[in-house]
């Protein structure tokens, strides 16, 4: 597994974290996430002997965190029949995870961001969430294009 997917992963759990306990910043969520990932294999691997991976997450966690508000607007302006709150709390933080990427990390290409969000959705999510999440992406990505 690559750097970048291990730190996505990683974001996508934090986030989870923090969208259970809201009052909780970027930062505490990432202090609690890496506390309650000792003693468990994939984690501490991640901790211990993968900073690129942990630094990944933690630009993702912090930048999404710190730009939800925008995120979700954009979020509900591209999401047709369905509201925010209503949403799984995977997909909606795939969601917030891949809007932060499309909109503010012009270091990764789209098709990088799209290919792995859907992949996070299947993987955590239910068996629609590939396909939902794949909507609401693409015309995020469509109204986002950079030149």
């Amino acid at each position: 597994m690559g750097v970048r997917r291990k730190g996505r992963e990683s974001a996508l759990q934090v986030l989870y974290l923090r969208d259970g306990n809201p009052e909780l910043s970027a930062d505490q969520a990432l202090a609690r996430y890496w506390e309650l990932s000792r003693g468990v294999p994939e984690r501490e691997h991640l901790m211990h002997t993968d900073d690129d991976a942990r630094e990944f997450c933690e630009r993702l966690v912090r930048g999404t965190v710190e730009s939800q508000g925008a995120i979700d607007e954009i979020i509900r302006a591209h999401s047709r029949n369905w509201r925010l709150e209503r949403m799984s709390m995977v997909d909606r933080n795939v969601l917030r995870l891949g809007v932060f990427e499309l909109t503010r990390c012009e270091d990764i290409p789209q098709g990088v961001t799209l290919n792995e969000a859907i992949e996070l959705a299947r993987q955590y999510g239910s068996a629609e969430s590939g396909a939902f999440v794949n909507g609401i992406l693409d015309r995020v990505a469509a109204d986002a294009r950079r030149p």
